[in-house]
């Protein structure tokens, strides 16, 4: 370990030569063919500006990725203030995320509905705009910085990052086809053809929650990208509306032609229930919120619905997008280009054909008389002997969402971290997605204290506040696709959060690179409610209310997900989709994670995209006193800081390559339940994964000697303001002129700073190595083999997704064979790139 003295030395030797090359760069070289100057002045800033600089300024804001005492500070040469580095950084930070803060935070958001694109939301996104100029010491432009996309401003705020001296912030703005609201109906007819029953499509905004009184109607109940239109029909349940349940049915006889689907939500996105009743001829679809999801949490139980207690208001409705997500996200019309003003635009392939509404329970059950079954929720395929009437009336526009990002500039140009969580929400949104934007804020305003106290990172930090997330990922999608070579050159992790807190569970997913970093982290976390545990114990928490007994698929279901997550080799799944991770990890190749509390069968129901996601829910039921909102802050802006100052990136491929041989055993075991293991042979891919292993296991060797060296010869350098230190400060002017040779310990030196740069990037590329350009049959814009939103869940995920569908959906075993040997040579090339 080096002495703190050393540590304090290096770094000023660095800053003391940044400065002098940047003092020197004025320097008039005397007259040459300008050919050699040119050439020279290009070595110069190529070789010592990228090399020396770059690299010594890489190590001396160590230490985290050794996870070694890193406690000393030092004076940052000509400041006269103390550096803020490491531990320290680390306590300074974790000293910010507050409960009081992040409760008068959620206030000013969750009391207000912010729909994508509304006045509210523009409003909103300049409420973030301010909080980052406020925090990270930016001046206020005499013009606001808020900018369309695709012109030059918006353009070069993303892509002159690297040349940022200070903070900045700014917003842009891109242009999705999304729609709006007008009118919509739902009756059940009588042999005549008129109306019998009509639905009360409003929830009822009991005064007992003030907000939700206030805005019971402010968003109508409706469908982000439904179809406009108007359909009539037999009523037929299908339960969740899974492919296996519309399988089911169809085994059965029943034919869907011309009926209306009611569904209930849970189990998959709701845009693939419309897709699979679609795909079979059904002409519209209801979805409703059903109390057996809500575990023991119920009415039947005799629990009170909520506002008067925690059971599920039998009025609330589920609003939300009903895209098909695992097609691809982001703006259906710009599939895989950015949605600039004047985009050129498809008729969209990722949105439904047939209209559908969002349903209550108290609608839902009345239709379930019109089923005739002793009990309707039995998935018998009996439809209704009278006709259902539903009309979606809705306004498909181009609309402007606003993305509010900032950059933290770091001493490293070309490496980010990226965090983010979406702004957007249905109506108030007091959980999805105010409770993540409040951690978010904890966050800026910890890294805000660290700005102002000198901290400069070793990277830069970028932080997203991401609009129409609720759409389909709009936001962030778009910009993904808008600069995705810079991200691909530049991002070396994306950090998200969305609903930091709507229960009592804590749960993470991510890629499994960053599983040991995650882990590592929470287990330094306390537990926000428990002082005697830690946040990684959060896992396991269920909620207060244990009286009563829920539904029986659904306890086995929820028991079964405990134990897989308890019984995996890291305890963090894979990430699928649903949120604004998507495009970064499955389309760009970038390590990703994703993390909140969520809620259990034993906690108040949570309202999601209802009008009762609101602020007195949040602090009655959720999460009162906000505890949970700042482990989540101190939990993510803890993991970003040690991905930001480390040395080696803290990015375990090992961890990962060992995860692959889990999801080769499931895939097998898939083969030999669907009757194919003897018609695919899995035996290249084995070699693959083995292979990705060994190079791996070469890569942590080399991970520990490059920082080792890098160590070792960083100690030989002079110290500032020695003899030896005037010395280099007078070859470097020399240098200017005549570029001599180099002496020793700085030419060691450069190399040892070399091989950790090349590391790292070796570090980065593994993620990547997964993607193929050619990406995943029917949903090509998902370029990632290694993980993927399931074809039929969009939530959920699907390890080695092209060979699973091959398998389960296409049934084909030679098929399934080419995509073996597809993945199989990708990660042989992935093996190759990752060797040292």
């Amino acid at each position: 370990m080096q002495s703190g003295n050393d540590i304090k030395g290096a770094h000023d030797v660095a800053l003391s030569l940044g400065h002098d090359l940047e003092k020197y760069q004025q320097v008039q070289i005397p007259t040459q063919p300008k050919s050699r100057v040119r050439s020279r002045w290009f070595r110069f800033r190529l070789f010592i500006g990228l090399a020396l600089c770059y690299e010594l300024l890489k190590f001396t804001l160590n230490n985290h990725g050794s996870q070694q005492d890193a406690s000393e500070s030092w004076a940052y040469h000509g400041f006269g203030n103390e550096a803020v580095i490491g531990e320290k950084a680390e306590k300074l930070f974790l000293s910010v995320p507050d409960e009081d803060s992040a409760i008068a935070a959620s206030r000013a958001y969750a009391t207000h509905p912010h729909i994508a694109s509304s006045k509210e939301d523009f409003e909103d996104s300049k409420v973030i705009l301010k909080l980052f100029q406020e925090e990270f010491n930016i001046l206020s432009p005499e013009r606001e910085p808020v900018f369309p996309a695709g012109t030059e401003a918006s353009r070069n705020a993303t892509l002159n990052i690297a040349h940022l001296k200070e903070p900045t912030a700014w917003i842009d703005i891109y242009y999705p086809v999304m729609n709006t609201p007008l009118d919509r109906s739902l009756q059940v007819l009588g042999d005549d053809g008129k109306s019998i029953w009509d639905a009360d499509l409003v929830e009822d905004g009991d005064p007992l929650d003030p907000d939700a009184a206030k805005y019971r109607d402010a968003v109508p109940t409706f469908h982000g990208l439904s179809k406009n239109g108007t359909a009539e029909g037999q009523l037929i349940y299908a339960n969740y509306g899974t492919k296996e349940d519309y399988d089911e049915l169809e085994a059965k006889g029943v034919d869907f032609t011309g009926k209306i689907v009611l569904t209930r939500y849970n189990a998959l996105f709701r845009g693939l229930k419309i897709k699979g009743a679609q795909e079979r001829g059904a002409v519209a679809v209801l979805i409703y919120s059903d109390p057996r999801d809500d575990g023991i949490v119920t009415v039947e139980n005799g629990y009170e619905p909520y506002p008067l207690g925690p059971a599920r208001n039998p009025t609330s409705v589920q609003r939300g997008s009903v895209q098909f997500i695992s097609s691809y996200p982001g703006d259906p019309t710009t599939p895989g280009y950015p949605a600039y003003e004047n985009a050129t635009r498809t008729e969209g392939e990722n949105i439904p054909k047939i209209p559908s509404l969002p349903i209550s329970w108290a609608n839902a059950q009345r239709l379930f008389k019109e089923i005739s079954s002793s009990d309707a929720r039995i998935l018998n395929g009996k439809s209704s002997e009278r006709k259902v009437k539903l009309v979606n009336h809705v306004d498909d526009k181009v609309m402007p969402i606003y993305n509010t990002l900032a950059v933290i500039p770091g001493h490293i140009k070309d490496e980010s971290v990226l965090v983010g969580c979406h702004r957007d929400a249905w109506v108030m949104g007091a959980a999805d997605p105010t409770s993540g934007t409040v951690s978010l804020h904890e966050i800026i305003r910890g890294f805000g204290l660290l700005v102002r106290q000198g901290w400069k990172p070793l990277r830069n930090v970028v932080i997203a506040s991401w609009d129409a997330e609720e759409y389909g990922l709009v936001g962030s999608t778009e910009w993904a696709e808008d600069f995705s070579d810079w991200i691909s050159n530049n991002v070396v992790a994306y950090l998200n959060t969305d609903v930091s807190s709507a229960g009592s569970q804590w749960g993470t997913s991510a890629s499994p690179s960053l599983a040991n970093l995650i882990k590592q982290v929470a287990l330094e976390i306390s537990h926000p409610t428990d002082a005697g545990r830690t946040l990684w114990d959060a896992r396991t928490d269920v909620g207060p209310f244990k009286a009563g007994k829920g539904d029986e698929a659904v306890m086995q279901a929820f028991d079964a997900k405990q134990a897989e997550l308890m019984s995996s080799s890291t305890g963090i799944p894979a990430l699928g989709s649903g949120s604004d991770y998507t495009a970064f990890l499955q389309r760009l190749g970038i390590a990703s994670l994703d993390q909140g509390f969520g809620p259990t069968p034993f906690d108040a129901p949570y309202h999601y995209h209802s009008i009762y996601d609101t602020q007195r829910w949040q602090e009655v039921y959720a999460d009162p006193g906000f505890h949970r909102h700042v482990a989540v802050a101190k939990h993510l802006g803890v993991t970003a800081l040690r991905l930001t100052d480390a040395i080696i990136l803290p990015l375990n491929t090992t961890e990962y390559a060992l995860e692959l041989s889990e999801y080769l055993e499931k895939i097998e075991d898939l083969a030999v339940s669907l009757s194919m293991d003897s018609s695919v042979n899995f035996h290249s891919l084995r070699h693959a994964i083995h292979k990705v292993q060994v190079a791996s296991a070469k890569l942590d060797n080399e991970k520990a000697a490059a920082e080792e060296d890098f160590k070792k010869k960083l100690s030989k350098l002079p110290k500032p303001g020695s003899l030896s230190h005037n010395r280099i400060l007078l070859w470097l002017r020399k240098l200017l002129h005549h570029f001599p040779g180099i002496s020793d310990p700085i030419r060691e030196f450069i190399k040892a700073a070399k091989r950790v740069q090349a590391t790292n990037a070796k570090l980065v590329a593994f993620e990547k190595g997964f993607l193929h350009e050619d990406g995943i049959k029917d949903r090509e814009w998902y370029r990632h083999l290694g993980v993927a939103p399931g074809k039929w869940l969009g939530y959920g995920a699907t390890t080695l997704p092209s060979i699973y569908d091959a398998l389960v959906y296409d049934e084909d075993a030679v098929f399934a064979q080419v995509e073996v040997k597809r993945v199989a040579d990708t990660l042989e090339k992935l093996a190759k790139t990752i060797t040292p």
